[in-house]
């Protein structure tokens, strides 16, 4: 039987809260090079680095939290049968966080006993564990630390389903995930439909990133007998498997640093990944052949590897990641045609594998044997039929609304009708209006009063965002006729026309923002202008103009000292982070800054107070805090000698003083 409820999910949890208010603007390049082997076939070169920058807009910063955990009741939804246990947070994205084996008493995936944000998603704040859903963008999706909608509805054989859902404010389209739990399955079915509303193409990404447990004697199995594979800034090339670094990387434990394999699975062959421990058991994860790419990630044995399985868990958990994504290669996205809609199942579940086959030296017969084994337990031609016959659930209503997202859809809808423009999101998609809320109201009065409601520029928050053609056409409208045409309105103008890449008419709009009103905001923006132009003396005009002008917040004074430390302006740095009040020189940011300020201004006595700060916010593959170490005993050393530092007691520092594990976050050490 299988049964759908929510429940308490209680875990000690730091806090966060609020939003930056600063906006943080894309590239003019919305592509990158990443270097991969020439000599590779071109579908596999084919959209690589396309339309995969770095993407925030029209999302605000998760900056704000820290390491204080505290219990916390999170909101769980639960699909259980006879045989698995699924347990899904909605007001996290809807992260899967645990898949229990109930006749095994096994979790099949890596369970994060804590909840802490760190540094690694697209807006900052992003948790390790379980399985996360990521869309639209390359990266760590903008909602994973953020509510989406949750529901019950009728599955094939009238036992309840769940759906995940969402509207996506970057590229302003709906998606949709119903998880199926039939009764007596062993697998978990996940049937995932991505919907272009539009008349024209976008860019549309997918990854399935997955935590398994990391252990000595668990094997990573792939149905590739080739993966792809890069050092640093080297190329993506072509490695045999299973052997790196003359060991057998498949088995993490044996790779010395951080580490992305993408595999190049076997052509017409069904795409799966596993991660089996020692005695043949563990998490298997298939789908139908959409989702073409597979992944291995892994920390490394490293020490700021381990520390970041640490920092982001509990002392002495580690975890793997076996991802499935859309593209062969994940910064990569894929063109979806107008009205396009596209669907894939994947199913989740434990294999159960004789270990001397999948443990066997040789790869390819340890593959094919588990992958021998998965055929017996679901055949690929079953999943082909259940995905077909779960498209017939995927059109049918929400029964019962079990958690709310946000109302950003329900605005869309509401735009939609307003305008009298078609509404092509599904209506089994349901976004009620009571789930606008405080977020959505000054776009709601655009729409309408036809005005964006004035406040005062020493509020500490213009508002959230709107980057939509749509909205802009609208407000555009609205300050042509003169409705509404105060300062606010042409900040967030400004905002809209950066996002579309147009900085000279964002330019021009701040600078009618701040003539109608002077504010910070405009002014912030404007040196972020001048950075992009190189004219780091101009930015800092600007950005001293904005600080005394106020509202003196944290995100900002964050930037001012950035900007003071990138122009290799210390002394004044130093003034700046000594003045700051209490409260925001000890935002761990700020310490950071005063201690960079001290050591380059030579008061070595000030910066030792750092290195025992409990940090939050560093960011995956910073390596500021072990710099700072790295000087500052370099300095010493030289000091004690009586001569100037130089090279050699900077080599003397990396090599005698080892740095405590809670600053060192280094990722491309080899532990030899």
């Amino acid at each position: 039987m299988t049964t759908l409820r929510t429940e308490d999910y209680t875990i000690p949890a730091a806090t966060m809260s609020g939003e930056n208010p600063l906006p943080v603007f894309r590239d003019v390049n919305e592509s990158f090079v990443m270097p991969i082997d020439p000599k590779l076939p071109d579908d596999e070169r084919r959209y690589v680095g396309w339309k995969a920058q770095y993407r925030v807009l029209p999302h605000r910063m998760q900056d704000h939290y820290d390491r204080v955990k505290k219990p916390r009741a999170f909101k769980a939804v639960v699909l259980e049968n006879e045989i698995l246990r699924a347990t899904f947070l909605p007001e996290l994205g809807g992260r899967l966080v645990s898949l229990f084996n109930k006749p095994r008493g096994l979790e099949l995936l890596d369970r994060n006993p804590v909840w802490q944000p760190a540094n690694l998603a697209l807006r900052n704040a992003w948790f390790s564990g379980g399985v996360e859903w990521n869309t639209s963008c390359f990266g760590h999706y903008h909602l994973t630390c953020s509510p989406v909608f949750a529901a019950r509805v009728e599955g094939l054989n009238g036992e309840p389903a769940l759906r995940l859902y969402e509207f996506d404010r970057t590229k302003a389209f709906p998606w949709q995930i119903d998880f199926h739990l039939p009764e007596g399955s062993a697998f978990l079915f996940v049937r995932v439909r991505l919907i272009n509303t539009h008349d024209y193409e976008i860019p549309m990404y997918w990854w399935s990133n997955i935590a398994a447990p990391e252990s000595p004697d668990t094997r990573v199995l792939v149905p590739a007998d080739t993966a792809l594979h890069h050092t640093g800034d080297a190329p993506l090339e072509v490695n045999r498997l299973p052997l790196v670094f003359g060991k057998d990387a498949m088995y993490v434990t044996n790779v010395p640093m951080v580490r992305e394999f993408y595999f190049r699975l076997e052509k017409n062959n069904r795409p799966w990944v596993a991660a089996l421990k020692g005695d043949g058991r563990g998490l298997v994860q298939t789908s139908t052949s959409r989702l073409q790419g597979r992944k291995l990630f892994c920390w490394g044995m490293a020490s700021g590897g381990r520390n970041w399985q640490e920092y982001l868990a509990a002392p002495g958990r580690a975890y793997l990641e076996i991802q499935a994504g859309l593209g062969k290669v994940q910064p990569t996205c894929l063109p979806m045609p107008g009205h396009a809609q596209w669907a894939w199942t994947e199913a989740y579940g434990m294999l159960e594998a004789d270990p001397k086959k999948v443990h066997a030296p040789e790869w390819s017969q340890a593959w094919r044997a588990a992958q021998a084994d998965l055929d017996a337990a679901l055949p690929e031609a079953k999943l082909n039929t259940l995905h077909d016959e779960f498209g017939r659930v995927a059109v049918r209503p929400v029964k019962e609304l079990l958690a709310k997202g946000s109302g950003w859809g329900a605005l869309e809808r509401r735009r939609l009708k307003a305008n009298a423009e078609a509404d092509r999101i599904p209506a089994e998609l349901a976004f009620p209006d009571d789930a606008l809320g405080p977020d959505q109201q000054a776009w709601v009065a655009l729409l309408d009063q036809g005005a964006l409601p004035e406040r005062s520029p020493q509020d500490g928050d213009p508002g959230p965002f709107q980057t939509q053609d749509e909205w802009r056409w609208l407000l555009e409208r609205h300050l042509a006729e003169g409705r509404g045409a105060h300062w606010l309105a042409h900040y967030h103008h400004g905002v809209m026309l950066m996002e579309a890449h147009d900085s000279h008419g964002a330019r021009k709009a701040w600078e009618k923002s701040h003539e109608l009103k002077p504010n910070a905001w405009a002014l912030r923006n404007l040196a972020q202008l001048e950075l992009r132009r190189g004219k780091k003396d101009k930015a800092l005009e600007r950005y001293q103009q904005a600080w005394k002008l106020g509202p003196q917040v944290a995100a900002l004074a964050v930037e001012y000292a950035k900007a003071l430390s990138d122009a290799e302006r210390f002394d004044e740095l130093r003034v700046f982070c000594a003045e700051l009040p209490e409260a925001l020189r000890g935002h761990e940011r700020i310490r950071i800054a005063s201690a960079l300020a001290a050591l380059k201004t030579g008061r070595l006595d000030e910066i030792e107070p750092l290195f025992a700060y409990p940090f939050a916010t560093i960011r995956e593959g910073e390596v500021t805090l072990t710099d700072i170490w790295f000087e500052w005993h370099a300095n010493r050393l030289a000091m004690a000698a009586g001569k100037p530092v130089d090279e050699a007691f900077r080599t003397r520092a990396k090599k005698e003083c080892p740095p405590p594990a809670n600053i060192d976050f280094r990722l491309l050490v080899d532990i030899h």
